[in-house]
């Protein structure tokens, strides 16, 4: 009985510390946060020569994308922190000034609605872009766009509902 307790405990803490292959994904997103902000800066440093002579369809376009690489990078950053501390390590960082005040509390639950909010919002930049640029587009481009964009909604409503029936337990039982 004993030996069977040992291995039991083993097991169980190879398996609870195998959540440390987690991290390396949290990096390579940090790693992808990295590569947003290029791609942000140079977004900014190729347009700013040009402001002048851009029109104002046009600078609601640039405004829009870097608006949309902002939400992207907080979405990451959402991404990063709450699924290092829900699946890895809880970050000692409850003093630190900065810490952001959802930092710890955001559960997968809320991570999921978060996540599709920001999917939505920037599903919304890139519709709107298109409407900036309407004429650039064809019917059926935009009718795929509209499509998609409602997909995102539709989805996230239905993630929101079948989380407030989870937590109000109401998920009907069948009946023996």
């Amino acid at each position: 009985m004993a030996i069977k307790k040992f291995v039991e405990a083993r097991f169980e803490g190879l398996l609870f510390a195998s959540r440390w292959l987690m991290a390396p994904f949290y990096l390579g997103l940090v790693l992808a946060l990295i590569a947003l902000m290029c791609t942000f800066v140079q977004a900014i440093l190729e347009q700013v020569p040009h402001l002048l002579s851009t029109n104002e369809t046009g600078i609601v376009v640039w405004v829009l994308s870097l608006i949309d690489m902002s939400l992207a990078g907080n979405l990451l950053l959402m991404v990063i922190f709450s699924g290092y501390e829900n699946f890895v390590s809880k970050m000692e960082m409850e003093s630190h000034p900065d810490r952001p005040q959802w930092m710890g509390k955001v559960d997968f639950s809320g991570m999921k609605l978060k996540l599709i909010a920001s999917i939505m919002a920037i599903s919304a930049i890139e519709l709107l872009k298109a409407f900036m640029a309407i004429s650039t587009f064809s019917s059926r481009d935009l009718m795929w766009l509209i499509a998609i964009h409602l997909t995102f909604v539709v989805s996230g409503v239905l993630l929101a509902v079948m989380d407030w029936i989870t937590e109000r337990g109401e998920i009907p039982h069948s009946r023996q």
